[in-house]
């Protein structure tokens, strides 16, 4: 089978490169030319890699790179004229795995590609863009939360919380580990913080927010969204 490679960049020069070295190669190319078309085409088509911009229109490359990460462990290399050390950790604290600067040779490109392709074992890779708890449903792709099939408003940080949950459902994760991985490891003793953001999620996620079904309390250990029979 043909490997699919997602191809992201705004600039009209470089997409048409990368696309005829890559179908030289004889692998199948998807287009995109901006951060949320690729996060899109990621859940829908389910590349075995992509080749990541950064400076994008609508939503840029190192945005697009965390939200694909909310739902698929795909092949990035992001590829982009920012070439300085903290642009380059970055992206690939964000999750890429490799890093290319403009303007580079079709012989390096490849050879990235060959790499990274040779590396991640892509089979299976490409996780739920949808995730359904209940009533609840989180569109990852989108960054969209829904409760009765009606779109709930979140923070960044109530949902950055909420992912916590729905990655690892029927886990409890107790105060600390929800501080340090959503806020950061200098709040890790800030329960009061954590109090009130799940309050707040589930007056908005739960119909009946004093017995909820989303976010549970295990008393003394810390909170889980316990699995569902849908």
């Amino acid at each position: 089978m043909t490997t699919r490679i997602l191809v992201v960049d705004d600039e009209p020069r470089y997409l048409r490169l990368m696309e005829a070295n890559l179908i030289t190669e004889g692998y199948q190319v998807i287009k995109a030319t901006n951060g949320q078309e690729a996060v899109d085409k990621v859940a829908t088509q389910h590349p075995e890699l992509v080749l990541l911009d950064i400076m994008m229109p609508v939503l840029d490359g190192f945005s697009a790179c965390e939200r694909i990460r909310e739902f698929s462990s795909v092949p990035i290399i992001i590829v982009t004229a920012r070439g300085e050390e903290g642009a380059r950790v970055r992206g690939l604290d964000l999750g890429a795995d490799d890093y290319i600067v403009k303007p580079f040779s079709a012989t390096e490109l490849l050879a990235r590609v060959r790499a990274v392709l040779r590396r991640v074992k892509t089979s299976g890779s490409t996780q739920q863009s949808v995730f359904n708890h209940g009533n609840l449903r989180i569109d990852f792709a989108r960054a969209e939360v829904f409760r009765n099939e009606r779109v709930v408003f979140l923070s960044a940080t109530e949902y950055r919380l909420l992912l916590q949950f729905a990655h690892n459902l029927g886990q409890v994760l107790t105060s600390e580990d929800l501080l340090s991985n959503v806020w950061g490891p200098e709040y890790a003793e800030d329960k009061e913080i954590l109090w009130v953001s799940i309050s707040r999620l589930r007056q908005k996620l739960e119909d009946d927010p004093k017995n909820p079904i989303h976010i549970v309390t295990r008393s003394g250990l810390g909170y889980t969204m316990p699995p569902i029979q849908e």
